[in-house]
């Protein structure tokens, strides 16, 4: 599989916006699926597949570029992320990695992404794959509270940690020691004071696609949602 690179000459387009800081965002999607019956992440999903979700969350985050970290399935991962970004007009700001190691768990594509971002990076958006409803306002909220001391922010719902976190560039070094299937979390958790705890407007941070039960159950909501704009 072919890496891509960012095309360097987007310009307006690829560039934060004002004098903000220089963000990027990765989007882990190399898993297996196993509980869902593989092919998760290219399930149907509000007549696309389920991996545009996290990538239209990715794409309209304030960031540069968007990192796609593949390997169960990823030559048809790879595909369909190429053809979504190519229809947003937005191909030129993604970059895809194949993860070899990808059964290791979740940090084995975490650090391959990390190892590959822009030396002048300030931080890293961390979305999952399989989580479609992130609110369009969590990505910005997160953005402003990286300030000051603050090595990172994650969205929160009655205290519970959610995604998209981001990271700081200062705990990058940490995240290339990271072992096993719980990504960036206990990393996370240990920071204290020095991780912004943002409120979430909804439990869509928390709402992750294990099963095709919950795919359905997601399909619902947001069919829902719809119906009551």
């Amino acid at each position: 599989m072919n890496v891509k690179r960012p095309d360097e000459s987007l310009g307006a387009k690829a560039a934060i916006v004002g004098a903000a800081p220089l963000l990027e965002a990765i989007v882990l999607a190399a898993g297996a699926g196993a509980r869902f019956g593989g092919g998760k992440l290219l399930a149907p999903w509000r007549g696309g597949v389920l991996l545009e979700a996290a990538l239209e969350s990715a794409f309209t985050a304030p960031v540069r570029h968007v990192t796609l970290t593949v390997g169960s399935d990823g030559e048809r991962v790879a595909a369909a992320a190429e053809a979504f970004a190519a229809r947003r007009g937005d191909l030129g700001r993604l970059t895809i990695i194949s993860t070899p190691d990808w059964a290791l768990g979740m940090s084995a594509s975490l650090k391959r992404a990390i190892a590959g971002l822009a030396l002048d990076v300030v931080g890293a958006f961390v979305f999952l794959g399989d989580m479609p409803l992130i609110h369009p306002s969590v990505p910005a909220a997160l953005a402003r509270a990286l300030t000051g001391d603050i090595a990172a922010a994650a969205p929160v719902v009655e205290g519970d940690l959610g995604h998209p976190a981001l990271i700081g560039a200062s705990l990058f070094p940490e995240i290339a020691a990271l072992e096993g299937d719980r990504g960036a979390r206990r990393l996370l958790e240990a920071l204290g004071p020095r991780l912004a705890r943002v409120a979430a407007p909804d439990a869509g941070v928390l709402f992750d696609i294990d099963t095709p039960t919950a795919l359905a159950e997601a399909q619902m909501l947001t069919t829902q949602t719809a119906e009551t704009r």
